[in-house]
């Protein structure tokens, strides 16, 4: 068992080294002059070289990669291009944001998902079964700007129905009832997204279960289908739920861009909206390393668990 958590391990480590190499080529292959972009068209050829050198853009690729990957392992991001700024000390706070909204969708959609799963599974064939499945197709069919206009026209837009801001604005000072009450739309929205994933694979994994000969042994017991499955069914199919639960508390926090940028919300996904449109390349690339720390860590997180979790795992040679 240490022997697949250490791999795993070094596989994140890797994996993170991949990725910063991939933001690092991405953001140089990028069309365009990164000098001219930020002072204008008319900036005089000896302002550009300054800020050129400014910049390190004299220096060759592989060792300005290097100097970049080992000040960020030290802490420092760099300086924002646009307001010469220490970038960390803008990132931490829209990180703090977006990890708020996760962690608000992650409370709703992990608890209501498994237990619907659950219920789904008891009642296979059965109407809610069937209107849960009809319900979870339509939410991982439609696209998740389409779901968070829908939510805004009804519960900001609609006269008798403005429960909820349209846009969620938040600060740092801001009393916590204030803040949920901000980002109750942008979270709602991604708890239909990641609950209908998260209780599509519950069923799954339990009705999977439910054809091993130890749950037959327990039918002819004369156990009841709801104890089956929640006292041997579920605990045994855990692992592939620990999975998707990881992922999608991976999605929480990196494939919240869409969602900020509808909702204008102040989290690190609008934070590398703007870096884009302002072709703000250090910030572009701290945002993707923080991106890519978070979802790898977290999938690395659920693998060790599953290994945890999992008897066959846990002595597989």
């Amino acid at each position: 068992m240490a022997k697949l958590i250490l791999n795993r391990l070094l596989l994140a480590v890797f994996t993170l080294f991949a990725v910063s190499v991939l933001i690092f080529v991405c953001t140089e292959i990028l069309p365009g002059d990164v000098a001219s972009a930020v002072l204008g068209q008319g900036a005089t050829p000896e302002a550009l070289v300054i800020f050129r050198k400014e910049l390190g853009l004299d220096v060759p690729a592989p060792i300005r990669f290097w100097n970049w990957l080992t000040s960020a392992l030290q802490g420092d991001l760099g300086t924002a291009l646009t307001n010469k700024r220490d970038i960390v000390d803008e990132l931490l706070p829209r990180l703090a944001n977006t990890l708020f909204l996760a962690g608000y969708a992650a409370l709703i959609a992990i608890p209501l998902a498994v237990g619907l799963g659950v219920y789904s599974a008891i009642n296979e064939g059965k109407l809610g079964d069937k209107l849960s499945n009809i319900l979870t197709l339509i939410a991982i069919s439609l696209p998740e700007f389409f779901i968070a206009y829908l939510l805004i026209i009804f519960f900001a837009g609609v006269s008798f129905l403005q429960w909820f801001p349209s846009l969620s604005t938040v600060s740092a000072g801001m009393p916590f009832g204030e803040r949920v009450y901000q980002t109750t739309l942008p979270a709602f929205t991604l708890t239909l997204l990641v609950a209908a994933h998260i209780l599509r694979m519950t069923r799954s994994s339990v009705l999977s279960v439910m054809s091993t000969p130890y749950i037959e042994m327990a039918f002819l017991k004369g156990a009841r289908r709801g104890r089956v499955i929640t006292r041997h069914a579920l605990p045994n199919a855990a692992a592939p739920i620990i999975t998707v639960i990881g992922l999608n508390l991976a999605y929480l926090v990196v494939g919240v861009v869409v969602i900020e940028a509808v909702f204008t919300y102040p989290g690190l996904g609008q934070y590398m909206v703007d870096a884009v449109s302002k072709r703000d390349v250090p910030v572009i690339q701290a945002c993707g390393l923080v991106f890519a720390l978070v979802f790898v860590g977290l999938n690395t997180l659920a693998d060790v668990l599953v290994i945890l979790v999992n008897p066959r795992l846990r002595h597989k040679r």
